[in-house]
C-alpha cells in the first residue's frame, strides 16, 4: 500500500512541477558510511566570482539511528524491505538582487530573501533493486526571521566587503512547510569504478513546488550508495568526482514570488516574470578516509526569471563519522 501510494504521489507531482534545492545533503554522491555522522555544508557564490542571486548557504546534518523515534519520522516514506537512516538538518541560506550598494527596489531583478528550515529526512536503499529512496519534511520561516540580512552584513564586515543594502525590501515573514521526494536508480555500476544513475525529485509546500530530473555520473574508487552504507567499512579509502546535470521545471518559488499566506512583501516577482524551465549542473570531487568526509563542489544554474542572469556557486562539504 505504501509503494502504491509513492508511486501514485510521483505521477501527480511529476506534470506540475522541477528544479534542484540548494543545498542537497542526501544525494547519493554524497553518501557517508555508517549510520552515525556529523557532516557541514557551506555554499558560498565567492567560488563563482559573484556577489548575487543564491548568495550563501549552510547546513549542519546529523545523521542517528535514534533519530528513527523522532515522530515526524511517522510521515516519512520509506522502501519495502530496506535498511533507512534518520537524520535532521538545520539549513540556512539567503538570495539578493544583482547588486546590493542600492538601497532602492530594484524593479525586474531578483528580490532579498532568507530561509531558515530545520529538515527531517529518511533515507532507505533497496539493495536488490539497486535504488534508493529519501523522503524529507522541512519546517520553518522565510523573510526577516530567518535573520540573512544581518548574517550577510556581518560576514562583509569581517571581510571588509562592501556593507549590504536593501534588505528592508525583502520578502516578508510567511511559514516554511515542505515536503520532498527523491528517488534514485542505479543503471550502471562497472566494478566500483565508473556509475550511471537517474534522479528524481519533487516537492511540495508553501516554499517550492518543483520536480527535478537528471542523472548522475561517478568516476573514481567508490563504494555503490545503492548497498547498504551498514556494509562499507569506514576506514577504506575513497576518491571520486561525479557530474549531475539537471532539467527543472519551476511551479511556484517563495524567494521571488512572496509566501503563500503572507502577501505583503514589499517587492515580489510576478509568476509571468518566472522562467518555468532551468537546467543545473553540478560538479564535484569527494575524497573520503577512515571516518573523514569531504568534498568540493560547483554548481551552474540557468536563469530563473525572464531578466535574470545565469549564476555559479561553489561550497565545501566535511563531515566526520562515529
Amino acid at each position: 500500500m505504501q509503494k502504491r501510494f509513492i508511486i501514485l504521489l510521483f505521477n501527480v507531482l511529476l506534470p506540475a512541477i522541477i528544479q534542484a534545492q540548494r543545498i542537497d545533503n542526501t544525494a547519493s554522491f554524497r553518501n557517508m558510511a555508517g549510520d552515525k555522522y556529523f557532516r557541514i555544508h557551506y555554499d558560498n557564490d565567492f567560488w563563482g566570482k559573484s556577489d548575487y542571486y543564491y548568495t550563501q548557504g549552510y547546513d549542519l546534518e546529523l545523521v542517528h539511528p535514534s533519530l528513527g523515534n523522532n515522530p515526524v519520522s511517522k510521515v516519512l516514506f520509506r522502501l519495502q524491505n530496506s535498511q533507512s537512516t534518520y537524520g535532521l538538518a538545520f539549513e540556512h541560506y539567503g538570495f539578493t538582487p544583482t547588486s546590493i550598494k542600492s538601497n532602492k527596489i530594484l524593479v525586474g531583478d531578483r528580490p532579498f530573501a532568507g530561509v531558515i528550515m530545520l529538515k527531517s529526512f529518511a533515507v532507505s536503499v533497496d539493495t536488490p533493486r539497486k535504488q534508493r529512496l529519501v523522503s524529507t519534511l522541512s519546517t520553518g520561516m522565510l523573510g526577516p526571521a530567518a535573520f540573512a540580512g544581518k548574517m550577510q552584513a556581518t560576514i562583509h564586515g569581517w571581510t571588509g566587503d562592501t556593507d549590504p543594502q536593501g534588505w528592508q525590501y525583502q520578502i516578508k515573514n510567511d511559514v516554511v512547510i515542505n515536503y520532498e521526494l527523491s528517488h534514485e536508480k542505479e543503471l550502471l555500476n562497472y566494478p566500483n569504478i565508473i556509475s550511471l544513475n537517474t534522479n528524481v525529485q519533487a516537492r511540495l509546500g508553501t516554499l517550492s513546488n518543483k520536480i527535478q530530473t537528471g542523472f548522475t555520473m561517478t568516476l573514481g574508487r567508490f563504494h555503490s550508495p545503492f548497498n547498504s552504507s551498514r556494509l562499507v567499512g569506514l576506514r577504506n579509502f575513497q576518491i571520486y568526482i561525479y557530474n549531475q546535470p539537471l532539467v527543472g521545471l519551476v511551479g511556484y518559488d517563495a524567494t521571488m514570488q512572496g509566501g503563500i499566506f503572507n502577501k505583503n512583501s514589499p517587492y515580489t516577482l510576478k509568476a509571468s516574470e518566472i522562467n518555468r524551465i532551468t537546467l543545473q549542473n553540478n560538479f564535484g570531487l569527494v575524497a573520503t578516509f577512515w571516518k573523514i568526509y569531504f568534498e568540493y563542489y560547483r554548481t551552474y544554474l540557468s536563469r530563473e526569471f525572464k531578466n535574470g542572469r545565469e549564476h555559479r556557486w561553489g561550497g565545501i562539504k566535511i563531515g566526520v563519522a562515529f
